[in-house]
């Protein structure tokens, strides 16, 4: 019995020691890669603009705007609550 049950603790171990894995994941295809070392450009995604705001004028000073824009509203809407 401590021989099963030593082994049913090593499984379990192993089960959840690959739970801390790295994914083995390829690089996201993405129409913009212009911002794709920012911070907040995750996989699989990479960089994320669902409402195509960057879709036209898409300059580093823009990004620095909206960027900013958002943490503003974020903060507000923090302090709201």
């Amino acid at each position: 019995i401590s021989n099963m049950m030593k082994l049913v603790a090593l499984a379990a171990l192993m089960g959840s020691a690959a739970a801390f894995a790295p994914a083995q994941t390829g690089k996201a295809s993405t129409q913009l890669r212009a911002f794709e070392d920012e911070l907040g450009a995750q996989p699989p995604l990479g960089f994320f603009d669902p409402f195509g705001m960057l879709s036209g004028d898409c300059t580093q000073e823009r990004f620095d705007r909206l960027r900013y824009v958002e943490v503003k509203h974020g903060r507000i809407a923090q302090l709201a609550f």
